[in-house]
Formats: C-alpha cells, sequence, structure tokens
C-alpha cells in the first residue's frame, strides 16, 4: 500500500483499483483562482497523472483571502496565476506532472489540449469560458465538473456528455448581468463549498466510479443557511445546439467569442459581447455604488472607475474599457465588473 495515499486507498469506494485509476488521469482546470487553487491542491494531495492550469490573471492581495497556494510575495511580484500555483503544487506532490499555460481559454488553444485530458474543471469567472467548457465536454465526450460562487451563494454541477443535461440545457442563454466578487464580495467557505462538491464528483469520475457521480444541480445560500438539490435529467434539451441530436457547438465558433478591439491612438480596449443583450445600467450602477466605485452616466450609457481605469459601458453590452492598450487587461477588469 502506497503510504502517501493509504487513507484515501482505506476507502472502500475507492480502494487500490480506483487509485491506481486516478494515478493515470489528467484533469484540466481553467481559472486557477479561488475554485481552481482549491481543487488543484485536492487533486495534486490526490495523485493524478497530470494537470493543467490555465489562466490569464497575476496574484493580487485581494486573492489572499480565499486562493490558496498563493503568498504574499506573489501578490507583490503579480506572479502568473497559473505559474504560481505550478510551483506550489510542485512542492506538494513532485510526483504529478504539472503544465502550466499563462493565457486566455480560447477555442483554438483548448482544443488544441484535448487529446488525452480525462476531466475538466470550471474554476473561471465568466459564463463565456463556462459555455467554452460546455461544448468542448461534449464535442471529445469529457466530463465538465461546473461550478460558480459569489457572496455566501454557490452552485455546482456535474456534466457528463450522453448522460445528463448540458450547461446549455440549464441557463439557455448567455448572462451578461450577474454578479461577480468585485462587486458583491465573497466568503471563503463559499468557495470550499463549492469545490467540497467538485472534488468529490472528481474523484468519482477519476476512480471509474460513474455509477457514484450526482445527476442533480445543486445550489447554496450559507449565509440564509438554504440548501437545494434539483434533479436536473427532465432539463435536458433534444433540440440543444450543444447537447441535442444535431449539436452544432456554437461556442466553439470564432462568432461566439467576445470581441476585442484596441482603439488606436486611445488607450482603450473595445469590448463587444457575441450576443448583444440589454444591459439594466441602472441596476449595475447600484451594484457598483454599493461596491464603493465612482459611478456616473446617462440614460444612454454609464461609466465606473476601477482600479484607476475608467470604463464605459453601453445598453447593448458594449463597453470601452479606458486607460489600458491591453486586451488581457481589459478583459479581466469587463469581467469582475459585468461577470
Amino acid at each position: 500500500m502506497n503510504e502517501r495515499y493509504s487513507r484515501q486507498i482505506l476507502f472502500k469506494s475507492i480502494g487500490e483499483k480506483g487509485q491506481e485509476e486516478i494515478g493515470k488521469k489528467h484533469v484540466l482546470i481553467v481559472g486557477v483562482g479561488a475554485l481552481g487553487t482549491h481543487t488543484s491542491e485536492l487533486l495534486a494531495r490526490s495523485g493524478v497523472r497530470k494537470l493543467t492550469l490555465i489562466d490569464r490573471d497575476y496574484v493580487e492581495m485581494s486573492n489572499l483571502q480565499r486562493q490558496h497556494l498563493f503568498t504574499e510575495e506573489d501578490a507583490a511580484e503579480k506572479w502568473p496565476k497559473a505559474a504560481a500555483a505550478k510551483e506550489q503544487l510542485q512542492r506538494i506532490n513532485s510526483e504529478v506532472e504539472i503544465e502550466a499555460i499563462v493565457g486566455q481559454a480560447d477555442a483554438v488553444l483548448m482544443e488544441s489540449l484535448m487529446d488525452d485530458v480525462d476531466l475538466l474543471i470550471d474554476g473561471t469567472d465568466n459564463f463565456e469560458t463556462r459555455f467554452l467548457l460546455n461544448d468542448l465536454a461534449q464535442k471529445y465526450r469529457i466530463p465538465y465538473l461546473f461550478g460558480s460562487c459569489v457572496g455566501s451563494f454557490g452552485m455546482a454541477f456535474s456534466i457528463i456528455p450522453g448522460v445528463t443535461p448540458c450547461l446549455q440545457c440549464l441557463l439557455k442563454s448567455l448572462p451578461l448581468q450577474g454578479q461577480t466578487c468585485d462587486t458583491v464580495g465573497i466568503i471563503a467557505p463559499t468557495v470550499q463549498m463549492v469545490t467540497a462538491h467538485q472534488g468529490a464528483e472528481a474523484l468519482k469520475i477519476l476512480s471509474g466510479k460513474m455509477e457514484a457521480v450526482r445527476q442533480a444541480y445543486v445550489t447554496f445560500d450559507l449565509w440564509e443557511n438554504e440548501y437545494l438539490s434539483l434533479k436536473a435529467g427532465a432539463l435536458k434539451d433534444k433540440y440543444c445546439l450543444s447537447c441535442g441530436a444535431e449539436r452544432t457547438y456554437p461556442f466553439l465558433t470564432i462568432e461566439s467569442g467576445t470581441k476585442v478591439a484596441v482603439l488606436c491612438g486611445r488607450d482603450t480596449v473595445q469590448i463587444r459581447p457575441a450576443k448583444s443583450e440589454a444591459l439594466s445600467l441602472e441596476r449595475l450602477a447600484d451594484q457598483w455604488r454599493s461596491a464603493g466605485y465612482e459611478v456616473g452616466g446617462n440614460p444612454f450609457l454609464i461609466s465606473v472607475v476601477k482600479e484607476g481605469m475608467r470604463s464605459v459601458f453601453f445598453q447593448d453590452g458594449r463597453a470601452l474599457i479606458h486607460g489600458t492598450s491591453d486586451p488581457v487587461e481589459a478583459r479581466k477588469i469587463y469581467h469582475s465588473l459585468v461577470g
């Protein structure tokens, strides 16, 4: 018995055979923030063969309250999250192969990585990327663990291609007005609750115990002491373009992605969502004011100052991020404000 994993092996639902299976598996985690750091550490300690980590962002001081693996030194040096996580995870388990990719998880990059991936895990902060992961899961028949959290509210769902509804079945359209941790905050136990669900489901899938995978959509509010588990089978849509009979994987096309353009000579980046959808400017303004941001505007647009940069949002979802010509930085600001 391998002493390192002995307590996991003693758990009869995994056992020696299950541990052997875990040791053969490759897990891809997109987003190495609150959710991603927790799940990657759990899986490194559990003995997976390989972890691939993708994140475009760097460590900031505000991350340290809830994001495992990072230190004050990482924040001071603005170390890329994927690289910082890899360094810490290798200290935890040097036997695990870890690949860190610092960059945008777009369709081209993601499809190039699918060959030997056994599980996709959601650690991202926006639904555009989540729907991309959902389509990848369906196209390549790879299980996908969805998770999301903000404030004291969280949700989790295990998506098994050909068995469960997909994320598109559940949510139908890309939301552009969701709350974010930057606008309403978050408490660390919310993260831990979501990753407890994701981690348990990951161990079931990786050890080959698919019959134990939960087929319910789980939501909870830790502060309000609410917990809901919804059987999701009936929500599967036979006409769904991601998992239905005539699927087209719409979120893997170039047209489905957010359009980003650097405006020449203006130190400004324009961001335009793939689908034009009316924003509730009044509601966004209330959220941003509550978060302490400087907010202004008129009936046609709203402006907000965050991290020294002014962003202007229009009713159709388009935004101008002033004060930067870096598309990565602009995307970060955009998603931190609207999800």
